[in-house]
């Protein structure tokens, strides 16, 4: 899996990003085929990642991450239920923890096929607000850290 830049979606993320007053260009890292800025306390990163199919098509999805906090070195058992409810209730947005990292993320993936501006603008927002809540509630709750 490696991330790709599609024109499309590369047209979509600029609109969004001059529509929420930030410059594509500075958030655009070309060595990554990525986007990073930030929205409250949440830093957000953007990227479509394409995936070889065993029939030897090519599926590609938008994926929208924000870095939430570290696992903290005293999570049990209720560190994890809790990322467990808080993904039952954070519609749209799940929670994840990336192989051989220790950090919590707020993560969103779709297919980008049929993929309009409203849907991609929804979905971007929606993770914005979420990671930049569900930081919060994490270290309030757990005195996890960034």
């Amino acid at each position: 899996m490696a991330a790709v830049l599609i024109p499309e979606i590369q047209q979509l993320v600029t609109r969004y990003l001059q529509e929420i007053g930030l410059n594509a260009d500075t958030c655009f890292n070309k060595e990554r085929c990525a986007w990073y800025w930030s929205r409250g306390s949440a830093n957000i990163e953007v990227f479509v990642e394409s995936i070889d199919l065993s029939s030897g098509a090519k599926r590609h999805y938008l994926r929208v991450f924000s870095p939430l906090v570290k696992v903290p070195p005293s999570a049990g058992t209720a560190f994890y239920r809790r990322l467990l409810e808080l993904n039952d209730k954070s519609l749209g947005v799940k929670l994840t923890l990336l192989p051989s990292k220790d950090t919590i993320y707020a993560t969103f993936e779709r297919d980008i096929k049929g993929m309009d501006y409203d849907e991609l603008a929804d979905t971007i927002a929606d993770l914005e607000w979420w990671a930049d809540n569900l930081d919060d509630k994490l270290m309030q709750e757990f005195g996890a850290i960034k």
